[in-house]
């Protein structure tokens, strides 16, 4: 547990060194600009198995967040029900929400798990979140609802 918390508190100095402001705000993680994801297609993970970028020619704006995707055909997926493809905990690492934190989470370190898209902020946390991903996503999903609406930073105090 000593590892996990030593993790923890390393990822959370980093994140309070370089978090980026949020445009849709605290429940959602974007860019300062409004991008979601860093560019990558929400929709692909689920078509195409793997992280694909967007083309910036093809968004869709949703909660004050803009998605980018590598297809007309999946932007309309997107457009005709975004719930069915937008990552967990809006978009922050899935096993930080678990802990009680909002991370960033990175678009490459994702996994599906009965239907909805999970993301994580490291190889390290991802692996560490593999090891008990049903009870991480029960923490995770209680945590949520008490974090939510706060800001990455409050949550380290």
């Amino acid at each position: 547990m000593n590892t996990v918390k030593t993790l923890i508190s390393g990822v959370a100095l980093s994140v309070a060194l370089a978090t980026s402001a949020m445009a849709a705000g605290v429940e959602l993680n974007a860019s300062s600009t409004g991008l979601a994801l860093q560019g990558y297609d929400p929709v692909a993970y689920f078509t195409v198995g793997e992280p694909t970028k967007g083309n910036w020619k093809i968004t869709s704006l949703h909660n004050d967040a803009m998605y980018r995707f590598s297809s007309e055909e999946n932007k309309v997926a997107f457009e005709k029900n975004p719930e069915a493809y937008l990552p967990e905990y809006g978009g922050y690492c899935a096993f930080g929400a678990a802990m009680g934190f909002k991370f960033d989470g990175d678009p490459t370190l994702w996994r599906i798990v009965d239907g909805e898209l999970f993301l994580n902020i490291s190889s390290d946390i991802q692996e560490r979140w593999e090891t008990d991903i049903p009870g991480f996503i029960v923490q995770a999903d209680a945590n949520w609802e008490d974090i939510a609406d706060k800001e990455p930073a409050a949550l380290q105090n």
